[in-house]
């Protein structure tokens, strides 16, 4: 727990966060939070028209926005109170989706009363949060972004990120722990996600095709089959596929993410 964790966690974000997008279909590009409402003034460096309507975006500079992410997001969710990894994990999180938002769902993962507000208790329960907590955190965030609406535009390259936060905020901590090989628990993680990949990958298959009826499933149609119960166990048996194959998609980009942390 130290503020010196703030230009890492900070220069790992920046990474995400490029420079100035003035995309019409982003919420967060315009002054009014909506698309549409008020000014498109855009994004740059993370920092957004719909939070910072008064700003300049187009001319900000790194060391105009290096106070700002201090005061407006490390600062808020208390970062400096936050074991390492973890503040990462909580401030990259803050500065996509807010930290009230991150600060509730971590607190939400150490056991603290989900307020939104850094406090004694909520550093009381964060100073033993681990492995466990920052990836429970970051499933919580996850899932948040997947229930957006523009979740269709952005999921992919979100989903990406939240990987490779995932996998540096863990290999943040483990770096901090003594005696601990943290490229050896890297690997082994990234063993066991691109392994899972694998196994719900050929799931998704084996279901896909059984649901449309493909040779091989084993299963004998009745003489008389109703039409309506096969058509809506095909589309069940679709859907669930899909869903394999996205959260297999999920696996390899934490396999790959944790890949690169532990080089």
């Amino acid at each position: 727990m130290t503020a010196a964790n703030f230009p890492e966690c900070l220069s790992i974000t920046l990474a995400s966060e490029g420079g100035l997008s003035t995309e019409r279909t982003d919420p967060g590009n315009w002054t009014g939070g909506r698309i549409g409402k008020g000014t498109l003034k855009g994004t740059k460096y993370g920092i957004s028209a719909a939070a910072f309507p008064n700003l300049d975006i187009r001319n900000l500079t790194l060391d105009d926005v290096r106070p700002i992410y201090k005061a407006k997001y490390w600062d808020q969710i208390g970062g400096d109170t936050l074991p390492p990894g973890f503040d990462l994990a909580t401030f990259d999180y803050a500065v996509n989706s807010g930290p009230a938002r991150a600060l509730r769902d971590a607190q939400t993962v150490i056991g603290a009363p989900a307020d939104g507000k850094t406090g004694p208790i909520t550093r009381l329960h964060a100073a033993t949060a681990g492995v466990k907590e920052i990836k429970a955190l970051c499933a919580r965030r996850l899932s948040f972004m997947q229930s957006l609406a523009i979740w269709k535009t952005y999921g992919k390259g979100w989903s990406a990120r939240v990987a490779k936060i995932e996998a540096k905020a863990v290999a943040m901590y483990l770096r901090a722990q003594p005696g601990v090989d943290a490229k050896a628990v890297l690997a082994d993680v990234a063993d066991k996600a691109e392994k899972t990949t694998g196994t719900l990958q050929k799931a998704g298959a084996a279901i896909a095709v059984s649901a449309s009826g493909g040779a091989g499933t084993g299963a004998a149609l009745p003489a008389e089959p109703n039409l309506l119960v096969l058509g809506v166990v095909m589309v069940l048996g679709l859907v669930v596929a899909a869903m394999l194959v996205v959260k297999a998609a999920r696996e390899k980009e934490r396999a790959e993410a944790y890949r690169a942390a532990g080089r």
